[in-house]
């Protein structure tokens, strides 16, 4: 065990099994001293019940006073360092939410379903003519959240290309002036097509117009908002349905499971959201105060990576937890957060998640891997991770 500070990011030699160095720091304590990706000093706290707590603190928040001496984790100039006024931010987020909680309420959720049912049905339809072996990534789980947050949010579909590219700029964790050039592009972006959403005048047709005609909300707020959604409403669902699909096809017997009992699929969504992030990085929060974490004396300014990957493959918490099983016995996992920053979206996600694998298990009941687990390559330099190509065949 090395003596100082542990040097992320872990090294992690096959895809599907957590970091050997994370496991044994996990197995000795809850909370770590470590330094980020660039350098810089921070906590990383890994147990459960420690990583549930802490996401609910109020003695931790996204804000730092002095952000020019923060801790980063990264160079991505959306989540790489500090977010937001110091003395303002738990406001500034209450009213956030109170804006954007409605656009996502179940009663809409329930009327996106037969949208998102339709959406991926055609897409299936495609993948089923082109006949194997074919791309899980770019036949189904790249297009589908596209397609549905560009529906929900008033995004035009045609778009798709270049506001990708801006997203995917803009959550580069490794070069900072790409991330801040495609931050800019997406907000110059999402600061038209707000102007252009007044002009239609039609307040009720989507989430951003409905921002847009919201009283007290400026041009610029709606489109930070409207961004800000597209930008979290598919990269991490992207990410989801295609790692979703690798460990159901890669785990004995989890696919056959799901194709033999397809009413099993709202337990295998959310191992499907707890699974795949084994953890080795964090939710970047700053201590507002000094506090103890499990031991450890964290000071104001300190840096505390909340690590929601290893805190749902505690032992503590999830019997067997590196083990894949859509039969395991209902715990909370942390992938949504927790508490007042629970994730807004998390309605969404599960609506996408449910109708992608139910569909797709019935289409494709025999659909397999095309290629070897340790020949898949993740996409390690955007925040999000996830498959750059899933080979498959039927």
């Amino acid at each position: 065990m090395p003596s100082g500070p542990v040097q992320l990011p872990f090294e992690q030699p096959h895809p599907l099994r957590p970091a050997p160095l994370l496991r044994e720091l996990q197995s000795r304590s809850p909370v770590h001293a470590v330094r980020t990706a660039v350098g810089d000093p921070a906590w990383l706290v890994t147990g459960y019940e420690e990583v549930r707590r802490l996401l609910d603190d109020d003695r931790l928040g996204r804000a730092h006073r002095e952000p020019e001496r923060a801790s980063r984790t990264g160079e991505s100039a959306m989540f790489g360092g500090p977010l937001g006024d110091f003395d303002t931010e738990q406001a500034d987020h209450r009213r956030m939410r109170s804006l954007l909680q409605p656009h996502f309420s179940p009663k809409r959720m329930r009327a996106l379903r037969e949208r998102v049912e339709t959406l991926t049905e055609e897409l299936l339809d495609e993948l089923a003519t082109a006949g194997p072996p074919a791309d899980l990534h770019t036949a189904l789980a790249l297009p589908l959240p596209i397609a549905v947050i560009c529906e929900l949010l008033g995004v035009p579909f045609a778009d798709r290309g270049r506001f990708r590219q801006w997203t995917r700029a803009a959550a580069d964790i490794t070069d900072r002036a790409r991330s801040e050039q495609g931050l800019a592009e997406l907000f110059g972006y999402g600061q038209r097509l707000v102007a252009r959403k007044r002009a239609e005048g039609d307040p009720d047709a989507d989430v951003i117009s409905r921002l847009a005609a919201t009283d007290g909300v400026s041009d610029d707020e709606a489109a930070t908002m409207g961004m800000f959604l597209l930008f979290a409403g598919h990269e991490t669902t992207v990410a989801a349905i295609g790692e979703g699909a690798l460990w159901l096809l890669a785990a004995p017997g989890q696919w056959q499971a799901l194709v033999e009992d397809p009413s099993r699929v709202d337990a295998a969504v959310e191992e499907i959201l707890r699974a795949p992030g084994l953890g080795g990085g964090g939710i970047p929060r700053y201590a507002r105060t000094d506090l103890e974490i499990a031991g450890a004396r964290v000071r104001a300014g300190d840096l505390v990576l909340l690590d929601v990957g290893a805190a749902n493959h505690d032992a503590g918490a999830f019997a067997d937890p590196d083990r894949f099983d859509i039969g395991r016995p209902a715990v909370p996992h942390l992938s949504f957060g927790h508490g007042a920053r629970y994730c807004i979206g998390a309605p969404l996600a599960r609506v996408e998640l449910q109708v992608v694998f139910s569909r797709l298990v019935a289409r494709f009941p025999a659909l397999e891997l095309g290629c070897a687990v340790e020949e898949l390559t993740f996409d390690a330099n955007v925040l999000t991770g996830g498959l750059t190509a899933l080979p498959v065949t039927w």
